[in-house]
C-alpha cells in the first residue's frame, strides 16, 4: 500500500509540473513496481491520471487558462477512438504491449532532449513547419479563430490521443502539449491547463470502457489514485519554482531508464 501511494504521488507531481508525462509514468510504476500486467495497470493508471488531471483542470478553469472549446473537441474525438485502442489492448500479447510502451517512452524522451538541445531559451510559443500556425488566437477576443484547418488539426489530435490512451493506458499529455506548442500560439500556461482538461476527459472515457469489459480496481489501485491527486496538488504549487530545463532533462532521463526496464521485462 505504501509503495502504491509513493508511486502515485510521484506520478501526480510530474503531471502537475508539466501537464504531460504523468500518465506515461503511471503504467511502469504499476507494472515494474507492483508487478501488475499491462491490462491490469492501464485502467488504474487512466483513473489516477484522469482524477489528478481533473484537479489541475479545475484550477486552470478558475484562472481562465483553459481553451475549453478546443479541449472538448479533442476529448470528443478521443472518446470516439479510445475504444479502438481498448479493443486492441485486450487482443495483443502482453509482450507486444510492453515493447510498444517502451518505444513510446523512448520517443517522448527523444522529443524532450531534442527540444532542449535546439531551443536557445524558454519560450511560450512553438514553431510550426509552415508559415502560419494551424490554430491562431483572435487578437481581439483572445479565442481561437475556428477555421476548417484549425478544426481538422484538433480533431486529428483527439483521434490519435484517444487510440493511444485506450491502447496503453496513458492520458495523452505527452502528445497534446508538444502538438499545441507546435501548432497554436497559445501560451505555455494555457497549453498545460488545456492539456489537463483533455487528459481528464479522455481518461474518464477510457476508464468507463475498461469497466464495461469487466475490469475492477482493488485497494492498491485506490491508494495509487488518491496519492496521485495529492501529488497533482503539490505539483501545481511547485510548478512556478522548478526550472523547466532541469525538469525536461530529468524527465527524459527517467523515461529512458524505465523504457529499458520495460523492454527487458518483455
Amino acid at each position: 500500500m505504501g509503495l502504491a501511494s509513493f508511486f502515485g504521488v510521484i506520478m501526480g507531481l510530474v503531471l502537475g509540473l508539466t501537464g504531460a508525462g504523468g500518465g506515461i509514468l503511471a503504467v511502469p510504476a504499476l507494472v515494474l513496481g507492483l508487478g501488475w500486467s499491462m491490462t491490469q495497470a492501464a485502467p488504474v493508471a487512466l483513473f489516477a491520471v484522469g482524477s489528478a488531471a481533473a484537479v489541475g483542470a479545475i484550477d486552470g478553469l478558475r484562472h481562465g487558462l483553459v481553451r475549453y472549446r478546443a479541449a472538448l473537441l479533442i476529448a470528443l474525438l478521443g472518446a470516439i477512438f479510445s475504444p479502438v485502442g481498448i479493443f486492441f489492448a485486450h487482443r495483443l500479447p502482453e509482450k507486444i504491449l510492453m515493447l510498444l510502451f517502451s518505444a513510446l517512452m523512448v520517443l517522448v524522451a527523444w522529443r524532450m532532449l531534442r527540444r532542449e538541445r535546439h531551443e536557445s531559451g524558454p519560450s511560450d510559443h512553438g514553431q510550426a513547419n509552415w508559415g502560419q500556425k494551424n490554430c491562431m488566437l483572435d487578437q481581439q477576443t483572445g479565442r481561437f479563430s475556428w477555421t476548417a484547418k484549425c478544426t481538422a488539426t484538433l480533431a486529428a489530435l483527439g483521434a490519435v490521443t484517444g487510440v493511444v490512451s485506450g491502447l496503453l493506458g496513458v492520458g495523452g499529455g505527452f502528445l497534446i502539449v508538444p502538438a499545441f506548442k507546435q501548432l497554436t500560439d497559445v501560451q505555455m500556461r494555457g497549453i498545460v491547463a488545456t492539456s489537463l482538461m483533455v487528459i481528464s476527459l479522455i481518461s474518464a472515457i477510457g476508464v468507463i470502457g475498461a469497466f464495461q469489459v469487466g475490469v475492477r480496481i482493488d485497494d492498491l489501485g485506490v491508494a495509487f489514485i488518491v496519492a496521485s491527486i495529492i501529488g497533482m496538488i503539490a505539483g501545481r504549487r511547485l510548478s512556478a519554482h522548478v526550472p523547466a530545463r532541469a525538469l525536461q532533462i530529468g524527465f527524459a532521463s527517467l523515461c529512458l531508464v524505465i523504457a529499458a526496464c520495460m523492454a527487458l521485462r518483455a
